[in-house]
């Protein structure tokens, strides 16, 4: 299963709803699962927030914003290039407020696909622990035991 926050592989973090009984199913939404205890307290934040929201507890405008970390900084950076190819597209003299809703659509678009792909990178570059003494693997989606096949000497290559 993913984290529900970040989509990397959850880590035993999940989620009850106090609403229901504990022998009820809707107790524990299987999806609702989350790979720290970061993540975990991230969607938890949000939900509370929006399930105060909902009931009129609280003014949506006064729901405060997840500080975001450096990685997160960094991927917002990356999505400046995306954004500035969109709108140029479209064109730069036209105030952003006169865009269409498929032209607002596709500037969205290119950030959130900007986004994702900055953050997945980021988490796929991460996902084995560095080794002391090893370069880093070139390729971040390649297995630490992907060269293994190579040293076998019962295994020859045409």
């Amino acid at each position: 299963m993913k984290c529900w926050v970040c989509k990397r592989q959850a880590r035993g973090y999940g989620h009850s709803d106090g609403r229901f009984k504990t022998a009820d199913p809707q107790r524990y939404p299987i999806d609702w699962v989350f790979c720290s205890r970061r993540c975990q307290d991230t969607f938890h934040l949000l939900y509370g927030n929006w399930l105060r929201a909902k009931e009129g507890r609280i003014d949506i405008k006064g729901v405060a914003m997840i500080d975001p970390s450096d990685i997160e900084l960094a991927a917002m950076k990356q999505c400046l290039k995306a954004f500035g190819e969109a709108a140029g597209e479209i064109g730069f003299a036209k105030p952003l407020g006169d865009y269409s809703e498929s032209e607002a659509l596709q500037v969205i678009d290119a950030i959130v696909t900007c986004w994702s792909d900055a953050m997945v990178a980021h988490h796929e570059q991460s996902k084995f622990p560095p080794v002391r003494g090893l370069p880093p693997m070139p390729d971040p989606m390649a297995s630490p035991f992907s060269d293994l096949e190579d040293d076998l000497p019962w295994e020859t290559k045409p």
